[in-house]
């Protein structure tokens, strides 16, 4: 049973470096934006805020850790339990930025709440298309791609394949595929095969009279 729990490294390599650069992605963005005009107010780089550490960087980092997670490890529940942290990441992105607008519309005996520090991402910054590409960029479209990366690892992970099954019995297993020719000096051994009445389990009409006669 132990054995059906390691899997390849390989299993989620591809997955686990692209969540390690979104989750960097989503880290720096906020700082390092500014440079390039494109930011959330405060757009000036490097500058800390409370709303920039709980909205970015804390799901930044969860999103990488969740990614290398997922590199290194050969034990399927811990390689699981990487995606999973990157896709609540991920859901953390989308969701997180959206609990601004919604507090400061709430009321707290009847007077108008605000916008907590750790849930104010700011206010993006130039023309309504810029406005819509940094919003996608660093919330929503970020969040939305992490979360589809982690649930395609997370997927690959529970189905336990046979060659999984072969290698948790001790089998010895051929991961590499057969090479071309291979494949064809099989293909012309099928064809070079002569045709018997044991291959054909109905035979022909033709074969039927010439038996006959």
């Amino acid at each position: 049973m132990t054995a059906m729990m390691r899997v390849p490294r390989t299993r989620g390599l591809g997955s686990g470096l692209l969540l390690i650069l979104l989750g960097v992605w989503g880290a720096l963005i906020p700082f390092v934006g500014p440079y390039f005009h494109f930011a959330y107010t405060p757009d000036t780089a490097w500058t800390w805020t409370w709303g920039r550490f709980f909205l970015e960087v804390v799901p930044g980092v969860a999103a990488a850790l969740g990614g290398l997670i997922l590199t290194i490890s050969a034990f399927r529940p811990v390689a699981m339990f990487g995606a999973a942290l990157a896709a609540a990441a991920g859901a953390w992105f989308v969701v997180g930025s959206l609990l601004g607008p919604v507090w400061t519309s709430g009321t707290t005996l009847g007077v108008p709440g605000g916008v907590p520090a750790a849930l104010n991402p700011g206010q993006p910054t130039g023309g309504p298309l810029h406005m819509v590409a940094e919003h996608l960029s660093f919330f929503t479209a970020l969040g939305v791609v992490i979360v589809f990366l982690a649930a395609v690892a997370f997927g690959r992970l529970a189905v336990v394949g046979a060659r999984d099954a072969q290698l948790a019995a001790g089998d010895e297993v051929t991961w590499s595929k057969p090479s071309r020719r291979a494949r064809r000096e099989e293909k012309q051994a099928k064809q070079d095969k002569p045709v018997t009445e044991q291959d054909d389990e109905r035979p022909s009409v033709w074969r039927r009279l010439t038996a006959a006669r």
